[in-house]
C-alpha cells in the first residue's frame, strides 16, 4: 500500500483514484448487485421518459391523422341555416357527418348491441391512413354501396363481410371491416363500436328527429400552410351563439400531448420509487461494505491518510459503480421503451417511433448517479471519524458515538433532490410535496411495522421451539441484520402491487352493485314521450319489471348571475377558475321533488318553486364549487330556445359511481313539463336469452330507442380496469425486482460474516442440513414479514378509498392476497438460499481461504 501524499493537489486526487481502483479489486463482485439495482430503477424510469418523448413527438408528427382534417365543427344541433353559405365559402373541400347512438341488428346471427352509427358524406377523413379490409371497400363506401363496421363488432358475433347490418329502419350490406380508424384507439373502439353509413342514406334509418340525441359534424381541409386559427377567428362570435365547437390540428395536438403526458409523468414517479429503492440498497450495501473495511481504513489513518482522503476513497469507488450502473440501465432503458408501446398500444391514439431521447437519458443517469451517491454517503461519512487506534481496538461505534452534523445535511440534500424530481414530472409543488408525503408515509410505516416484527420476536422469542426455528429466529435481529432495509424494500414493491389489484376489485364491486339483486341492468334511452306506453307495456309482457322512469331535458347554460357565458368566458376577472366545460357543455337535466338513493342533501333546500313560480334547482356539490356558485346565484338557461332563469336553491352530494341516472342539476316538478324530452326507463332482465329477446323486439318495434346493457358496461370496465392495471404492475414489477436485488446484493456483500457464522455452527456440531434450514426459516421470515407488511398498507389504503371516497363497506378478498404473500416469501428464499450456496455446500476451511 502507498502512503498517501502530503497534499490534496492533482497528484493527491491521482492517489485517491489509484487507491480506489486497487482497494476495490476484493469487493468488485460483491458489489455488482449493487450496480444492477441501480440499474434496474434507472431502466425504469429512462425507459418511461423516453417513452413519454417519442410519444410526443410521434403526437407532433401525425397530429393531422388525430383529426382526419385541419379543421372540425361540432354542434348537438344542425347548423344554422345563416352560417352555412359562409362556412361552404371556407374550403371547396368538406365532408359532412351525423353521429348518434342507436341498436344495431346483424340478421344472420341475431346479434344485438349498441354502437356508434356514423353517417358520413364526403372524402372524410383527408388524413391519415383509414385501415378497412378489402382496401375497395372505403372507394365504394363513399359511392354509398354498403356500411363499413368495426371489426370489433363483427368479430364479437361472429358476423362478416357480405352480412347485412340493421340500423333503425335500414338495412345495408356490409361492405368491409374497419381497422382503425385516424384519431381513434383501439380501447374507444371496444367500449363504443362503430358503424359507418353513407351520408345521404341516414335518413332513411328514421333515427334522427326531433329530440334525437345527434352530433353534427362538419370536416375542412385546407391548403398547406393555411392558417387555419386566424381563418376561424371571425366566426368565434357566431360559434359561440351557436354553440359551434371548434377542433383543429393544433388544439388536438395540444389536448392529446397534455393528457399523455399526464400518464407518463404518473409512470415515471412509478418508476422513481423503484430507483429509490434500489438506493436505498445502495445505502444497506455500502453500510455493510464499509464495516467490512473498517480494519483497511484505520491502516490507512495510521500512515498518514485524513479522514477527507479515507472517505473520498470509497466514494470514488461506489460514485463510479453508480455510474456504472446509470450507463447500464440507460442502455437497458432503451430496451423498457421499445416494450412500452405494445403494452400501452390500445390506449395510443397514434402509433409511436421508437428512437433514442438523449433528455430522458441524460436525466435518467443524472437522477440515478446523484440519488446513488447520496445514499451511499450516509454510510460513508463515518469512514471519515475512525481513529489510526481502531487498528488495535475493536469497537467501532466508539469512533461514531457523536451526532455528525453532515448526515443531516446529506438527508436534507436528499429530501430536496426527490422533492425537487417530483416537482419536474408534476410541474406543480402541491402534487410534489404529496408525492414526498405519500413516499415518507409509506416507507414510515413499512420501517416502523418491520422494527414492530423485529421486536415482537426478540420480545416473544419462542424459547421451546425446535433448534432450527430459534436460530432462524435469532438471525432477524442478529447484528448487522438487513430485516428492516429488507421489509422496507420488498414491502413497498408488494404494496404497490396488492394496492392495485384491492382498488381494481373495490372499483368493479361498485360497478357490479348494478347487476346484484333487484338492481336495474338495462337501461333504455330516447324514448320520445308518446313512445313512453308503448315502451312499457312491451316490458310488461315480457314480465320485464319497471324499475325507474326518468324524464330527460337538454339545455345549455346562457349566463351566470345575469353575466353571459360569451362574457364570463373572454372577462378574465369572471371566469377565472370556472371550467370551459361549465360553460359549453349540454346539460340533460331531470325534474323532482325528492331525491334517490345516490344522493344526499348538504345544503339549502330540496328542489321547489318560489311563490311567483321561479325555480330553485339544486346543483351537485363538485359543481357548485368548480362554478365559484353561491346559494341565491341565477343561472339562465337556453331550454332549445327558450330562456329559462332558475335560482340556485340547494346542494347534492352525488354518488356517480352508482350506474344509474344521475345529474348535475335538478330541477323542481311544474317546470319543464312542457318542454322537449325524451325518457329513460330502467328495468331488469333475469338472463342474457331475455336481455336478447327485448332487444330484437325493441329494434323491430322501435328502432329509435336504444338500450344500455349494464352487464356490458361492468365487462368493459373490467377490460378497462386490466389494461390500466396491467401497465401499472408492469412498472410496479421493477420495484419488486429491485426489492429482490436489495435482498440480493445484502446476502453476497455479508457473505463473510455469514461464514463466520456458519463456521462456528459447523463447528459446535451443526450439520450442512441444519444450517441449510436455518437459512431457508430466516429468508421465508424475512419474505414473508415484508410481504405482509406491504398487504397490511395496501388493505388500509383500499379500506380508506372504500369508506372516504366510495363510501361503500369494504371486505377484501384475502385468498389472492395470501398468494401474493406466500409467493413473496418462497421468491425470497429462493433468493437467499441461492446467493448462500457457497457457504452451504463448500468445506468452511476452503471458504475461509476463499474470502481471504
Amino acid at each position: 500500500m502507498h502512503s498517501p501524499p502530503t497534499t490534496e493537489g492533482t497528484a493527491g486526487w491521482g492517489w485517491l483514484l489509484r487507491m480506489a481502483w486497487r482497494d476495490s479489486r476484493r469487493g468488485r463482485g460483491r458489489l455488482l448487485l449493487f450496480v444492477a439495482g441501480v440499474a434496474l430503477g434507472i431502466a425504469a424510469l429512462v425507459g418511461i421518459n423516453s417513452f413519454g418523448d417519442n410519444l410526443a413527438r410521434s403526437i407532433n408528427e401525425q397530429a393531422r391523422e388525430l383529426v382526419g382534417a385541419d379543421l372540425v365543427l361540432s354542434s348537438n344541433q344542425p347548423f344554422d341555416s345563416t352560417l352555412v353559405p359562409a362556412l361552404r365559402r371556407l374550403s371547396p373541400v368538406q365532408a359532412q357527418e351525423r353521429a348518434f347512438g342507436s341498436l344495431v341488428q346483424f340478421p344472420r346471427v341475431q346479434g344485438v348491441r349498441l354502437a356508434q352509427v356514423r353517417g358520413i358524406t364526403g372524402g372524410f377523413p383527408y388524413y391519415g391512413d383509414w385501415d378497412v379490409q378489402p382496401r375497395a371497400a372505403v372507394a365504394a363506401f363513399r359511392a354509398g354501396c354498403g356500411a363499413l363496421v368495426d371489426d370489433v363488432l363483427l368479430s364479437q358475433f361472429g358476423a362478416r363481410v357480405g352480412d347485412s347490418v340493421r340500423v333503425g329502419r335500414l338495412s345495408l350490406l356490409i361492405i368491409g371491416k374497419v381497422l382503425h380508424t385516424p384519431g381513434q384507439s383501439g380501447l374507444g373502439s371496444a367500449v363504443a363500436p362503430t358503424v359507418f353509413v353513407p351520408g345521404a342514406q341516414v335518413a332513411a334509418t328514421g333515427l334522427v328527429q326531433r329530440g334525437s340525441r345527434v352530433q353534427y359534424r362538419q370536416y375542412f381541409r385546407f391548403a398547406p400552410g393555411t392558417d387555419v386559427a386566424a381563418l376561424i377567428k371571425p366566426f368565434e362570435t357566431r360559434f359561440d351563439r351557436a354553440n359551434i365547437d371548434t377542433d383543429t390540428v393544433a388544439s388536438r395536438q395540444q389536448r392529446t400531448g397534455r393528457a399523455f403526458h399526464d400518464l407518463t409523468r404518473y409512470l415515471s414517479l412509478v418508476a422513481f420509487v423503484a430507483l429509490l429503492l434500489g438506493c436505498v440498497g445502495v445505502a444497506s450495501t455500502v453500510s455493510l461494505y464499509v464495516r467490512e473495511k473498517l480494519a483497511a481504513v484505520a491502516v490507512l489513518r495510521c500512515l498518514g491518510a485524513s479522514g477527507r482522503q479515507a472517505l473520498l476513497i470509497y466514494l470514488i469507488q461506489t460514485a463510479g459503480l453508480g455510474l456504472l450502473g446509470a450507463l447500464i440501465g440507460a442502455a437497458l432503458g432503451a430496451g423498457v421503451q421499445a416494450v412500452l408501446p405494445r403494452v400501452l398500444g390500445d390506449f395510443l391514439p397514434v402509433a409511436v417511433r421508437v428512437g433514442v431521447s438523449w433528455p430522458a437519458i441524460a436525466t435518467g443517469v443524472g437522477a440515478g448517479l446523484g440519488l446513488a451517491v447520496l445514499f451511499a454517503l450516509l454510510p460513508l461519512l463515518s469512514i471519515r471519524r475512525v481513529a489510526p487506534l481502531r487498528v488495535l481496538r475493536a469497537a467501532f461505534e466508539a469512533d461514531t458515538a457523536a451526532p455528525d452534523p453532515l448526515r443531516g445535511l446529506v438527508l436534507g440534500v436528499l429530501a430536496l433532490g426527490i422533492l425537487g424530481f417530483a416537482y419536474l414530472q408534476t410541474h406543480e409543488w402541491k402534487l410534489a410535496l404529496g408525492f414526498g408525503a405519500g413516499l415518507a408515509a409509506a416507507l414510515g410505516a413499512l420501517a416502523g411495522l418491520g422494527w414492530a416484527l423485529t421486536w415482537a420476536v426478540r420480545r416473544y422469542f419462542p424459547g421451546g421451539w425446535g433448534y432450527v426455528w430459534r436460530q432462524g429466529l435469532a438471525n432477524l435481529y442478529r447484528p448487522q441484520n438487513q430485516t428492516l432495509t429488507l421489509i422496507i424494500s420488498i414491502g413497498l414493491g408488494t404494496f404497490l402491487l396488492a394496492t392495485l389489484y384491492l382498488t381494481q376489485g373495490l372499483l368493479l364491486s361498485r360497478v357490479a352493485t348494478a347487476d346484484a339483486g333487484k338492481q336495474p341492468n338495462l337501461v333504455l334511452y330516447d324514448i320520445q314521450p308518446e313512445q313512453r306506453a308503448g315502451v312499457e307495456a312491451l316490458l310488461t309482457q315480457r314480465g320485464l319489471p319497471i324499475v325507474q322512469r326518468v324524464p330527460i331535458v337538454t339545455m345549455r347554460l346562457s349566463a351566470i348571475n345575469r353575466r353571459t357565458v360569451t362574457e364570463l368566458k373572454r372577462d378574465t376577472a369572471g371566469g377565472k377558475g370556472i371550467p370551459a366545460w361549465i360553460l359549453s357543455r349540454e346539460y340533460r337535466v331531470t325534474y323532482r321533488d325528492t331525491l334517490s338513493p345516490s344522493e344526499k342533501l348538504t345544503a339549502g333546500t330540496l328542489p321547489r318553486r318560489g311563490p311567483d313560480g321561479t325555480p330553485y334547482v339544486s346543483v351537485d356539490n363538485s359543481y357548485f364549487e368548480r362554478a365559484k356558485l353561491k346559494l341565491g346565484d341565477t343561472l339562465t338557461f337556453n331550454v332549445q330556445g327558450a330562456p329559462l332563469v332558475a335560482i340556485v336553491g340547494g346542494t347534492r352530494e352525488v354518488d356517480w359511481s352508482r350506474v344509474q341516472t344521475n345529474f348535475l342539476v335538478l330541477f323542481p316538478k311544474g317546470v319543464l313539463e312542457g318542454a322537449p324530452q325524451f325518457h329513460v326507463i330502467l328495468t331488469r332482465t333475469p338472463n342474457t336469452a331475455a336481455l336478447g329477446a327485448v332487444q330484437q323486439a325493441l329494434v323491430r318495434q322501435f328502432p329509435n330507442v336504444s338500450a344500455l346493457d349494464l352487464g356490458l358496461i361492468l365487462q368493459t370496465v373490467d377490460d378497462i380496469l386490466s389494461k390500466i392495471s396491467f401497465v401499472v404492475r408492469f412498472m410496479a414489477g421493477f420495484s419488486i425486482a429491485t426489492g429482490l436485488l436489495v435482498l440480493a446484493s445484502s446476502v453476497v456483500v455479508s457473505r463473510y460474516q455469514r461464514v463466520r457464522e456458519s463456521v462456528l455452527l459447523r463447528t459446535l456440531g451443526a450439520s450442512r442440513r441444519q444450517i441449510l434450514r436455518i437459512t431457508l426459516v430466516e429468508y421465508a421470515l424475512l419474505g414473508l414479514l415484508a410481504s405482509l407488511a406491504g398487504i397490511m398498507l395496501s388493505v388500509l389504503a383500499a379500506w380508506a378509498l372504500a369508506v372516504w371516497v366510495f363510501d361503500s363497506p369494504y371486505t377484501p378478498n384475502l385468498l389472492p392476497l395470501l398468494v401474493l404473500a406466500g409467493g413473496v416469501a418462497g421468491l425470497t428464499a429462493a433468493i437467499g438460499l441461492f446467493n448462500s450456496r457457497d457457504v452451504l455446500t463448500r468445506p468452511p476451511l476452503e471458504v475461509l481461504r476463499a474470502e481471504g
